[in-house]
C-alpha cells in the first residue's frame, strides 16, 4: 500500500523545532555577548600596549 495515496494516513507535524527556540534563542544570546566582551577586551588591551610601547623609552635611551 503506497502511503501516499493512502486516504488513511494522516501526517502530523512535527513541533520539537518550535519547541527548542526558547532554548537556542538565550544561548545564542549569551555566546553573541561573550565573543562580543571578548573582542573589545582585546581590542582595549591592544591600544593599551601600543600606548605603553610609544611612551615606554626605548633600548638605547635606557642604556644611555
Amino acid at each position: 500500500m503506497n502511503p501516499v495515496h493512502d486516504p488513511d494516513v494522516v501526517y502530523l507535524a512535527d513541533h520539537s523545532v518550535l519547541l527548542a527556540i526558547p532554548a537556542f534563542v538565550p544561548a545564542f544570546l549569551v555566546a553573541g555577548l561573550v565573543i562580543y566582551l571578548a573582542v573589545r577586551d582585546r581590542k582595549a588591551e591592544a591600544a593599551e600596549n601600543a600606548e605603553n610601547a610609544k611612551h615606554a623609552p626605548s633600548e638605547n635611551e635606557e642604556e644611555n
